[in-house]
């Protein structure tokens, strides 16, 4: 038997850069931004470069990508190390069969069904006599409780229709009211659904968090996309994603999309 795994997949749609990438190793390695884009594009050359000779390219401890006959980029994930944290430090094992010894009847001795029908007459009588008790009182107390509820209820009726009339002379001031609109063109996905019923309730999910969350529209794929918040700059929505995927939701990432 084998402990539960989680596998790597690779997403082709991911086009453009989230930073996220820039941003981890800006910080391991104590490097600009921009000096950490440069290294990236570095070694995505070197990557295509050993691709297009039909050879392929090896992520240690993570997997291996090459290209098929069809010029499609294909990922094969490392099968050698598990990547579930729930299943941190266990291996395979062989389950032994289990046996099963002899079922043993063991036979009850019999009672006398004179003496058991007595005993059982007895407790219902008393039980017949406790009920009519308790219900004689029980609906003397509810006749009473009703009646001072009543007298209550007419006392407080009186008291609301005093103090309801009074008469408005000066009007009241109007109302204003500040929405906030999402605006921009960088967005932080939560999810896209194939059925808008649940983008819908991952909106009202993402409304009680705090976020100004929102529907911006169907993709190419006919997926509804749920988005976080969005921002103009590229700036605020890297720095906004950092945070989401650090306390939220790992797998939320950046969308550039013009809504107007």
């Amino acid at each position: 038997m084998y402990p539960p795994k989680k596998r790597l997949s690779f997403n082709e749609q991911l086009t453009s850069n989230d930073g996220i990438l820039a941003n981890h190793v800006s910080e391991s390695e104590k490097i600009s931004y921009e000096n950490a884009l440069a290294k990236i594009a570095k070694q995505v050359n070197e990557m295509q470069r050993i691709l297009n000779k039909n050879q392929t390219f090896v992520l240690n401890s993570i997997g291996n990508l090459q290209l098929n006959k069809n010029g499609i980029l294909i990922f094969e994930p490392c099968y050698k190390l598990n990547y579930l944290t729930d299943a941190f430090g266990l291996s395979e094992f062989l389950a032994s069969e289990i046996s099963r010894g002899k079922i043993i009847n063991f036979q009850r001795a019999k009672k006398n069904p004179t003496k058991s029908l007595i005993k059982y007459a007895a407790v219902g009588i008393l039980l017949i006599s406790l009920a009519g008790v308790f219900n004689f009182n029980y609906n003397q107390y509810i006749e009473d409780q009703n009646i001072i509820a009543q007298e209550k209820a007419n006392v407080l009726l009186g008291n609301q229709i005093q103090e309801a009339t009074f008469a408005v002379r000066t009007p009241l001031p109007p109302l204003t009211l500040n929405l906030k609109i999402n605006k921009g063109n960088f967005h932080v996905v939560a999810g896209a659904f194939r059925v808008k019923k649940n983008s819908e309730r991952k909106l009202r999910e993402l409304k009680r968090l705090g976020f100004n969350a929102n529907i911006i529209g169907q993709n190419s794929y006919g997926l509804y996309q749920v988005v976080f918040e969005s921002f103009p700059t590229r700036e605020q929505a890297i720095r906004k994603l950092y945070k989401i995927k650090k306390e939220q939701n790992p797998e939320a990432w950046l969308l550039v999309k013009d809504l107007n």
